[in-house]
């Protein structure tokens, strides 16, 4: 039996918030990858990956899924590139039902683009351009991830946690209890 649900998509989808709600809406806690990463970096994603690189960015990734995924009645909000590396999702997939969360590519730029400097992967000259290739790109390892798919591009916070909780009462094996 799952007792967790794990958040992934692109960034913009909605993790962070939907996960917010969905865990109130729920009565169970969330978990933030990124914000685990931050504490034990000591720094924000953005210096790692400027510090670091994206490799070591990933290595801590991956600590904090298998650590988070070995929880139970958690929402665990995962970064964009947590579908990246398959341990990762085989670790999730153990005691998670994983949710994917898409939006257009529009959708995504107008949510994210207040956020310049917080989202090393789009420190680039033409943003638009690279979402779209970068949605393309990992759109195949979202869909082998998920058991849920939701695009949130034209629904609110509220009616996208409440359509997973919908498809989760349809989900064999999945724990409602408290």
């Amino acid at each position: 039996m799952k007792s967790n649900v794990a958040l992934i998509g692109f960034m913009g989808t909605g993790k962070t918030t939907v996960g917010q709600m969905l865990a109130k809406k729920l009565n169970r806690r969330v978990v933030e990858i990124d914000s685990i990463i931050e504490r034990k970096a000591g720094k924000p994603i953005a210096d790692i990956f400027r510090d670091n690189g994206e490799i070591a960015f990933r290595e801590l990734e991956i600590e904090a899924v298998k650590n988070a995924a070995r929880e139970k009645r958690k929402v665990i909000v995962c970064g964009g590139g947590v579908v990246l590396n398959t341990i990762n999702i085989d670790r999730l997939r153990e005691n998670s039902v994983i949710v994917n969360l898409t939006a257009s590519p529009a959708t995504i730029l107008k949510r994210i683009s207040h956020k310049q400097g917080s989202r090393p992967l789009l420190d680039v000259d033409d943003p638009s351009k690279h979402i779209k290739e970068l949605m393309k790109f990992r759109k195949p390892f979202y869909g082998r991830s998920a058991d849920i798919t939701i695009d949130t591009s034209k629904l609110d916070i509220n009616a996208v946690a409440n359509e997973i909780i919908d498809r989760l009462k349809s989900y064999e094996g999945f724990d409602f209890q408290k």
